[in-house]
């Protein structure tokens, strides 16, 4: 891993894949052993993002399980706007089931709490938060979030599924702006 450059910006090697397909496997095996093989949960990947770890997270997960996929965005280049947009909604009935999120990271807690707010309405049984990262020194809510794959310090990341203006979703590492 080395130094890499996306649009005006220099990005520093951070973790690993390997290191991240541990973070990874560990949340669905934590999560699979608490919720039980009898427990068929619905998985909402948070587009963009989180599309890389939803697909490891699911290759992952041992028992039977649902997926679907929603959009909400608040950032524009490296710094959250604080503005939450949903852009594609929920079509399925969620009512009394188990809702796994499965954000790929957490920091203000900004769109988590618009993700409550969402699930709030839909009278779901059960609503769980999985990050693959956290940032709980910027995260400002009273919110629970069950399943933390790493808590990192506030930087701004790209690589797998993370973008800086488009760029680095495809990377396989991830990379920490280097300012």
């Amino acid at each position: 891993m080395e130094l890499i450059k996306l649009h005006d910006k220099q990005f520093k090697p951070f973790i690993k894949k390997e290191d991240i397909a541990k973070y990874v496997k560990r949340i669905a095996n934590e999560l699979a052993s608490d919720l039980g093989k009898d427990e068929v949960p619905i998985f909402i990947a948070i587009l963009n993002g989180s599309f890389m770890f939803a697909a490891d997270f699911l290759r992952e997960y041992p028992h039977d399980c649902h997926i679907s996929f929603v959009k909400l965005s608040s950032y524009q280049g490296v710094n959250s706007t604080g503005k939450i947009r949903q852009l594609v909604g929920i079509n399925e009935n969620l009512e009394g089931k188990t809702i796994v999120i499965l954000e790929d990271i957490i920091d203000t807690g900004n769109t988590l709490t618009e993700i409550y707010e969402i699930f709030r309405k839909k009278k779901v049984k059960k609503l769980i938060i999985a990050t693959l990262f956290f940032k709980p020194d910027v995260f400002r809510k009273e919110l629970p979030i069950d399943y933390i794959g790493k808590s990192i310090e506030d930087k701004f990341i790209v690589g797998y599924g993370l973008d800086y203006d488009g760029l680095g979703r495809n990377l396989p590492d991830i990379y920490q702006f280097s300012e």
